[in-house]
């Protein structure tokens, strides 16, 4: 069936289509109904339905004959191990973690903290957590102790399960001391920790706090699926707000399983017997939503991928694993090609795979700049897709269909809205704009199956963020424009949200932490245009007059301190010295407008500032 055939179907009849698709889902009780719209602007699918998420990711494979299918491949070219969990080894090992939990006291309901690197054990705890309805809270494992302290206080585990470390090129991370260090400083004192012991870093452990994972799984008995309601939460996920403070959003069982079942096929095109590779983080939603859950709920081997697209220990890895495992799906950011463009500009290592099984390149986190889209079409000769989505959606807002026929890529746009999604571009009075007209993208309720219902513990904050500036829409808070022929371009967030290699981070968190320094009287963090990641951070920091250090040493100081307490990820390493910086009369800091003096691009003072000189400042530190 065509795109538009199936996008007006879809249109036609909401409630048919996605009945139709929930049926591919194994439910112990059916639904009471498809759609639940009695609460505006809240909405809930398949409310009353009962099913479990592990049970449709592992059991069911089991039972059908499957067992035997590799399930997750790991490939760590940072240890040089490479391992194969089928379907039956996985419904094993999270019967017997999810049993280990259950003797911990971790009943449904409860939640559990996952703080660990891109190993199996990491995908068996999420399973395991899903299979006795525990709400597991993954936090990236690049995160710093603060960052981690936010997410414990906010989450409330009864159990937190960490790895003992994390590997970079060249570098070990001690979590445990990471851990450690985040309990002391959190409110919430979780009374339990599993510590996956990994042989490059063993920690010390505890005494009536630590339990040893090997010993504690090798003890616990199996355990079965519980059932959960199609409404229940099956994870939280914490993004970055504005404000600096963490967003928990909350994903439901049913609607999740179902969106995602319809992906594999409807967006991906994916075949039983198909690997498929997202290469990202367990700790994004990407690596939620397609490292682990849907090529698992369809039956598919997923490649867990614990390295580098460069420098571990070449550019050439990727194409390695591709051909390797016979990948026929690979899903990863604009910014990984480009750090292996930048490398290997003339595809020399490309050339040196045959990559017969890949079919499709699908890449989001960012914008995927046009240069990098056609010289991967040109060196890979296969479609190279770029589509959109966030962290609230959980799966593709926009793109290319492959099982409903691709339609011609134009690169730099996002393709057109999945079916499922209304997309209109908004004024900020909520009129449509007409065709190529820069806006506000947003989504016409009700969200679909999938999405985020809210925010955990906090209703208000969720409509407040999302509901509130458009009635009627859920803001994406992506600015951009649809084309005549309905084509969506996704060019840069509307609020002060950066977007670094895919990571999105505040740059009101990044403020928060300069601002403690002594010798800082305000600063502003603004995000400006890099070539490999997208967007990195700038500071630029207006000091107190009694000032004790040297410039050089405040600069310094503000880097590391960005460093340490929310980590590497920032990928924070300059700051800027002025006199002031430019505000309205109000006391607004322009920072867009600096963004764009960084960044060289056209500005307009604008009306309401209160001095004009600041700027003269900001272009005079940037020459």
């Amino acid at each position: 069936m065509s795109y538009d055939l199936t996008y007006k179907n879809w249109i036609d009849d909401p409630i048919s289509f996605w009945e139709e698709r929930a049926e591919n889902i194994s439910w112990i009780k059916k639904w009471d109904k498809v759609l639940d719209d009695k609460n505006k602007p809240f909405y809930s699918w398949f409310p009353g339905g009962e099913l479990n998420t592990c049970y449709n990711c592992v059991d069911r494979h089991v039972l059908n004959g499957r067992g035997d299918k590799n399930a997750i491949i790991y490939d760590s070219p940072i240890t040089n191990k490479k391992t194969a969990l089928t379907y039956y080894d996985l419904k094993n090992y999270v019967s017997k973690a999810a049993g280990a939990l259950v003797e911990l006291g971790v009943i449904k309901g409860d939640r559990v903290l996952i703080y660990m690197p891109m190993i199996p054990e990491t995908i068996v705890s999420m399973l395991a957590c899903a299979r006795i309805g525990a709400i597991h809270s993954v936090v990236f494992g690049g995160f710093a102790a603060s960052e981690l302290a936010s997410r414990i206080n906010d989450a409330e585990p009864k159990v937190i399960i960490a790895g003992s470390c994390g590997l970079e090129p060249g570098k070990i991370i001690n979590y445990k001391n990471i851990l450690d260090k985040a309990i002391s400083y959190s409110d919430v004192k979780p009374s339990k920790c599993i510590i996956y012991q990994r042989e490059e870093l063993e920690c010390t452990l505890i005494k009536d706090r630590d339990y040893n994972w090997e010993e504690l799984i090798n003890k616990a008995k199996e355990v079965d699926c519980q059932p959960v309601l199609s409404t229940d939460p099956l994870y939280i996920l914490y993004t970055s707000g504005t404000t600096g403070v963490p967003k928990g959003i909350v994903r439901d069982n049913g609607g999740h399983a179902v969106a995602l079942m319809n992906t594999m096929k409807m967006t991906y095109g994916m075949e039983k017997n198909d690997v498929f590779w997202a290469a990202s983080d367990v700790g994004w939603v990407v690596g939620h939503s397609y490292i682990v859950y849907a090529p698992l709920l369809y039956g598919n081997t997923s490649i867990l991928y614990e390295g580098k697209p460069v420098g571990t220990p070449n550019a050439e890895q990727f194409w390695r694993v591709i051909d390797e495992h016979k990948v026929s799906v690979m899903f990863t950011a604009p910014t990984a090609m480009r750090a292996i463009r930048r490398e290997d500009p003339n595809g020399k290592l490309i050339n040196k795979y045959k990559m017969k099984s890949f079919r499709n390149l699908f890449l989001a986190g960012e914008r995927a700049d046009p240069e990098t889209v056609e010289w991967l079409q040109k060196k890979l000769s296969i479609p190279v897709i770029d589509h959109w989505w966030q962290t609230e959606t959980g799966w593709s807002i926009a793109g290319n269909f492959v099982d409903l026929g691709l339609f011609p890529i134009k690169p730099g746009s996002t393709g057109k809205a999945a079916p499922g999604y209304i997309i209109h571009c908004l004024d900020k009075n909520s009129n449509k704009l007409k065709a190529n007209q820069l806006g506000t993208l947003a989504i016409k309720l009700p969200l679909p199956p999938g999405c985020s219902p809210t925010i955990w513990k906090n209703y208000s904050l969720y409509k407040e963020s999302y509901l509130k500036e458009f009635p009627g829409y859920y803001s994406t808070s992506d600015a951009g424009f649809i084309d005549d022929d309905d084509y969506i371009s996704v060019m840069a967030r509307t609020d002060d949200i950066i977007n670094c290699a895919g990571h999105r981070l505040s740059t009101g968190s990044m403020e928060e932490v300069i601002s403690k320094h002594q010798d800082v009287a305000e600063c502003a963090v603004v995000g400006i245009k890099d070539k490999l990641k997208g967007q990195i951070p700038i500071g630029f920091l207006v000091l107190n007059n009694n000032c004790i250090s040297s410039h050089e040493e405040i600069i310094n100081q503000t880097v590391k301190s960005i460093r340490d307490s929310i980590g590497a990820v920032a990928s924070y390493k300059k700051s800027i010295v002025v006199n002031k910086l430019p505000k309205t009369r109000s006391g607004k800091i322009l920072r867009k407008t600096i963004s764009l003096i960084v960044d060289r691009e056209k500005y307009e003072v604008p009306a309401t500032i209160e001095d004009s000189s600041a700027l003269d400042e900001i272009i005079e530190s940037i020459k």
